[in-house]
């Protein structure tokens, strides 16, 4: 009989982990509580309108999620810059982080130089920082009990250099400022997207709702393998006599392997106590960052580039979702109307701020970012908001970040809060799940056969470990 495998969570980790058991012969039932598949990276609609829960890009060097998107079938969906640019803009300066065919680092070293919020000194004090930050390494666990900004300062860092351009690029992929992030996640960052390959930071971003690129497309390929999606929340992945059961309002199902693929509070509640090393509060102690997003719908075109990141701003990032959202499909809206999105990490300080606040701060904001907005009418102003969108990268973060493979053999971990040793991206959520599948792909291949249909005790043929984990 061919062995099950149960996996709990239908986000991009889940979905990967699902894709690779299937594709290694087995017999897999994906749980998800929602009616829909993606994870944190979903969209809703909004009258006519396709509103993605939050601006979610990718980078060049997010070679694993790329490969998914590859499984998946969506690859022509997405935008990859063919060279990194990054209008910035900020207290009266405008400037432009855009990279040079050069190798790293010397691809960033014109932008650097023109770099208007730095100083010529500040512009070299710049440069040995990072090079020493190629030397730092992010496995030590002194690195991650070091601070970000403490290890910054030492290197030569003020305030404005930190603001201006670590934090542009830390904050937005690691949802903290450098003082609240360990070195080891931000040396992680940094060292693979911007100081070791020129063309790993070339930003990427969908061209349709997240709802199509990561939901109805994961569904049509779980779908084309094999896999059974349930919509139904479990509340309790327990041990059997033989193997694991998954147990939700439906009852129990038994399967001989299990992926939980949830958010650590979840994952907390419903894995037995003795699955994770780390104390019991594991999950609390992890914590978690909030990213909030401000979408404006203006009369008018009042931004030319696809994005823009703010300096000396509560603006961050602007992204134009006009085309993804199906803005001038739906014929709501004015001609030439246009949908920005702000994405603002880190941003505990807005998470819980009333709509009608928010808009007294961010539509003069966004008026200082982009002149042109100034004489548009706004159409339509709303808020989503991810409390929990990510664990918080503390300095000592590592400890509570468990790997995939738990203290009980055929129940595995995914989550890009686990052990990946990246940030809490949509990259760090495919290895995750990569690295769960491997774990339950390795215990089974090891397990006697169990008998037949038929009684026989035959066991069924199997895909190699090696033909699947590549």
């Amino acid at each position: 009989m061919t062995p099950r495998v149960a996996v709990v969570g239908g986000g991009l980790a889940g979905i990967t982990a699902a894709l690779r058991c299937a594709d290694a012969g087995y017999a897999v039932r994906l749980y998800e509580a929602r009616p829909w598949l993606g994870g944190l990276t979903h969209s809703f609609a909004r009258g006519e309108l396709w509103v993605d829960n939050g601006q979610h890009v990718f980078l060049r060097c997010c070679d694993r999620y790329l490969a998914l998107l590859d499984r998946l079938g969506v690859r022509d969906s997405v935008r990859l810059q063919s060279r990194l640019d990054i209008p910035v803009a900020g207290g009266g300066h405008q400037g432009r982080l855009r990279r040079l065919p050069l190798p790293a680092p010397l691809h960033l070293s014109w932008a650097l130089l023109r770099y208007p919020w730095l100083t010529q000194g500040a512009r070299l004090r710049f440069v040995r920082a990072a090079l020493a930050l190629r030397a730092v390494d992010p496995t030590d666990p002194r690195t991650d009990a070091t601070s970000f900004g403490d290890w910054l300062r030492a290197h030569g860092q003020d305030r404005d250099a930190i603001d201006s351009l670590w934090d542009l690029v830390g904050v937005a992929t690691l949802n903290a400022r450098a003082d609240d992030v360990s070195l080891s996640l931000a040396a992680t960052v940094f060292q693979i997207g911007l100081l070791t390959d020129a063309g790993a930071a070339d930003i990427g971003w969908s061209r349709i709702p997240l709802r199509q690129l990561h939901g109805d497309a994961a569904a049509a390929a779980l779908s084309a393998a094999g896999v059974t999606t349930t919509h139904e929340k479990i509340t309790a992945i327990r041990r059997a006599a033989h193997g694991w059961t998954v147990a939700g309002a439906t009852g129990e199902t038994a399967a001989d392997a299990v992926v939980s693929a949830v958010p650590p509070a979840v994952a907390q509640a419903v894995l037995p106590p003795d699955a994770v090393d780390p104390p019991a509060d594991w999950a609390a102690a992890l914590g978690s960052s909030p990213i909030v997003n401000i979408h404006v719908i203006y009369d008018r075109r009042v931004m030319r580039e696809p994005l823009r990141a703010g300096i000396g701003t509560v603006v961050q990032w602007v992204f134009d979702r006009t085309d993804a959202s199906g803005l001038h499909r739906s014929g709501g809206f004015p001609a030439g109307a246009q949908y920005l999105a702000v994405s603002v990490s880190a941003a505990d300080e807005f998470v819980d701020r009333p709509v009608s606040t928010l808009r007294r701060e961010f539509l003069p904001a966004l008026e200082q970012l982009l002149p042109a907005a100034r004489g548009a009418g706004v159409v339509d102003f709303f808020v989503t908001r991810e409390r929990h969108a990510t664990f918080r990268p503390a300095p000592g973060t590592a400890r509570w970040r468990p790997p995939a493979a738990t203290a009980l053999p055929g129940l595995a971990l995914a989550g890009a809060w686990t052990a990946t040793g990246w940030p809490a991206t949509m990259e760090g959520a495919v290895r995750s799940g990569e690295a769960a599948a491997a774990e339950v792909i390795s215990h089974l291949a090891g397990l006697p056969a169990r008998a037949g249909a038929d009684g026989s005790g035959t066991p069924e043929p199997r895909t190699r470990i090696s033909e699947v984990i590549r």
